[in-house]
C-alpha cells in the first residue's frame, strides 16, 4: 500500500467540483447534465506517433485507494466519478509533478509495466493521468496508480501479491489515447453565465493532454485565451455579455496540434439545461 501521506493528498480538489463529468459513450447519448457531444470522425491521429519507436524509461510506482478501485473519486483533474467508468474503467493514475505538469498532464496516456517482482507479468498496461501526487518526488517520474492499475501489471491471479509490494520500480512510455467509440465532451460548469464561461474538457482520443483552450464568441474572428482554472477545467471571464454561438479551439500540450469545435455552444445557451448538439471537430 502506498504511504499514508501520499493517499491523503489525492482528490482534495474534487470537493470543489460544481458539475458532473459524464463520459460519452458510442451510441452518442448524453446523461442528464450540461454537456456537449462530438463526432470524432476527423480525429485522425497516427497510432504510432508516440509508441512505435519510443524507448521505455524508468519510473517509480505506488498505489492508493481501494485495491480494486480508481484511486480517488475524480481527483485533481476534475473528471469526477468518470474515472471509474468507461472508458477510463479505473485504469488511471495520479502523477508526480513531472507527469501532472500543473494540470496540463491531465488526460495523457502512458503504458506501464514491471518485471522486478515475481508477481509482475511484464505486460504493458495503459493508464490515464487523472490526479496529482505532489509528494511523489522520490524519482524524476512517479506514478501513484489506482489499485486496479497496479494490480493489472501482475500475472493473472497474483494482483493482491503485487499490491502487497507497495512500491515498485517500473518502466513507462507515452502512448496515444485510444477510446474506440468514445466521444470528446465538454461539460459546462453550472456557475457559467452571460459574462463568465467555465467548462471541463474531456479531450480523450489522440494526444489526451492540453496546453491551451481558446474561445471565440459570435461571428467575431478573434480567438481569446481561456485560463486554466484547475486540472482539466478552463474558464473565461469576458467582463461583458458573451454573444453566442461560442466556438472552442483546443491545443495539445506536446504535439501542438489544434482542434476547432465551431459554434459548438449555440446562441441562447444556458448552463442549467441539457445542451445536446452533435458537431464535427475540424483540425485547423
Amino acid at each position: 500500500m502506498a504511504p499514508t501521506h501520499l493517499i491523503q493528498q489525492k482528490g482534495s480538489s474534487s470537493s470543489s467540483l460544481l458539475f458532473v463529468a459524464v463520459i460519452i459513450v458510442a451510441l452518442l447519448l448524453c446523461l442528464p447534465d450540461t454537456c456537449l457531444c462530438f463526432n470524432p470522425k476527423l480525429l485522425n491521429y497516427s497510432a504510432s506517433k508516440y509508441s512505435s519507436a519510443a524507448d521505455w524509461s524508468p519510473a517509480g510506482a505506488t498505489w492508493y485507494g481501494s485495491p480494486n478501485g480508481a484511486g480517488s473519486n475524480g481527483g485533481a483533474c476534475g473528471y469526477g466519478d468518470g474515472v471509474a467508468q468507461t472508458p477510463f474503467s479505473s485504469l488511471v493514475s495520479a502523477g508526480g509533478p513531472s507527469l501532472f505538469s500543473s494540470g496540463e498532464g491531465c488526460g495523457a496516456c502512458y503504458q506501464v509495466k514491471c518485471s522486478q517482482n515475481e508477481a509482475c507479468s511484464g505486460n504493458p498496461v495503459t493508464v490515464v493521468i487523472t490526479d496529482e501526487c505532489p509528494g511523489c518526488v522520490s524519482e524524476a517520474t512517479h506514478f501513484d496508480l489506482s489499485g486496479t492499475s497496479f494490480g493489472a501489471m501482475a500475472i493473472s491471479g497474483q494482483a493482491d501479491k503485487l499490491r502487497n509490494a507497495g512500491v515498485l520500480q517500473i518502466q513507462y512510455r507515452r502512448v496515444e489515447c485510444n477510446y474506440p467509440g468514445t466521444k470528446l465532451a465538454f461539460h459546462v460548469d453550472p456557475g457559467s453565465n452571460d459574462n463568465y464561461f467555465s467548462t471541463l474538457v474531456e479531450y480523450e482520443d489522440g494526444d489526451g493532454d492540453l496546453r491551451g483552450v481558446e474561445l471565440k464568441a459570435g461571428s467575431g474572428s478573434e480567438w481569446q485565451k481561456m485560463d486554466e482554472s484547475w486540472g482539466a477545467v478552463w474558464k473565461f471571464n469576458s467582463g461583458s455579455k458573451l454573444q453566442g454561438p461560442l466556438s472552442l479551439r483546443l491545443t495539445a500540450k506536446d504535439s501542438g496540434k489544434t482542434l476547432v469545435a465551431s459554434n459548438v455552444i449555440p446562441a441562447g445557451w444556458t448552463p442549467d439545461r441539457l445542451i445536446d448538439q452533435l458537431s464535427t471537430l475540424i483540425p485547423s
